[in-house]
């Protein structure tokens, strides 16, 4: 390779290493929920705060029916997780599935 040719190829590398340094840094900032999560003693409660409404709003679950079978949400744990990508933990969906089916679904206390 003459002189030429190996000045850019340092300098195509050279920018190459450097782009990421130049691109510019945005931020979004989203209005505050207005929903919340219903608090609850199960361990699924943490569990929800930390994985559901890290991607979406509270207000998913708030309106979903209320006679909403555990299938349901065993579904919509699945879902979330197979087609939406969402980050939960295998071992985590049980205790998720129940606390939804127990404070949002079927098996809320009467």
């Amino acid at each position: 390779m003459n002189s030429k040719g190996l000045f850019l190829s340092g300098f195509l590398a050279l920018a190459m290493a450097t782009a990421p340094a130049l691109a510019t840094v945005k931020t979004i900032v989203l209005p505050p929920d207005g929903m919340y999560l219903k608090p609850s003693p199960l361990p699924g409660d943490a569990k929800a705060q930390g994985n559901c409404v890290a991607c979406h709003s509270a207000e998913y679950m708030w309106y979903q029916p209320p006679t909403a079978p555990r299938a349901y949400w065993d579904a919509m744990v699945k879902r979330m997780k197979a087609v939406f990508k969402a980050p939960i933990d295998d071992a985590d969906m049980p205790d998720i599935v129940d606390y939804l089916a127990k404070t949002y679904g079927s098996e809320q206390p009467k």
